[in-house]
């Protein structure tokens, strides 16, 4: 389970995760000089963490055996 491809799986999915969740806390209304950047990236990270933490409990089927792509 815990292959070199399950961890580049693992890690493509966090960093789709965070990048999600970082758009998702950007408000449309305000300018992007009035965002909360450490707000934003706090929230990414721990979307990050919480997706690594799921590939370990349930598996990444990219990283399986004719599984993903």
């Amino acid at each position: 389970m815990f292959t070199k491809q399950f961890w580049k799986a693992a890690l493509a999915r966090a960093a789709h995760t965070a990048a999600q969740s970082a758009v998702g806390m950007i408000p449309v209304a305000v300018g992007i000089h009035e965002v909360d950047w450490l707000h934003v990236l706090s929230v990414a990270a721990l979307a990050a963490v919480m997706s690594v933490l799921k590939s370990i409990i349930v598996g990444v089927p990219e990283a399986t055996e004719g599984g993903g792509e």
